[in-house]
């Protein structure tokens, strides 16, 4: 493999990476009543519609039928991004959730 290939390799592995992540994000929201989109929006309100999150959107499937998205794995994988923004307005959820019982 030359350094083109490598460099492209990367590319595909993180963009992958940050397709799982989203997924990861939007499948907790579907787990916990939430609206991906809204939630995204409030963290990011200047940019435009995430097409990647719509994708993603595709993929999730009903809470009854997902396996579970745990709190703190979803806030380490947006950290890991450098989604502090929407990983803060996780946070805000997850205290609203606990603050409530659920």
């Amino acid at each position: 493999m030359n350094r083109k290939e490598i460099e492209e390799q990367v590319i595909r592995n993180y963009q992958r990476d940050e397709n799982i992540m989203i997924l990861a994000f939007a499948q907790w929201c579907i787990n916990h009543g939430l609206d991906p989109v809204a939630l995204y929006e409030r963290a990011y309100p200047q940019q435009e519609a995430n097409a990647a999150l719509q994708q993603a959107l595709e993929l999730t499937v009903p809470k009854e039928e997902a396996g579970e998205v745990p709190d703190e794995t979803l806030l380490g994988v947006l950290s890991m991004f450098g989604n502090e923004d929407l990983a803060f307005v996780v946070t805000q959820e997850i205290a609203k959730r606990q603050k409530s019982g659920r």
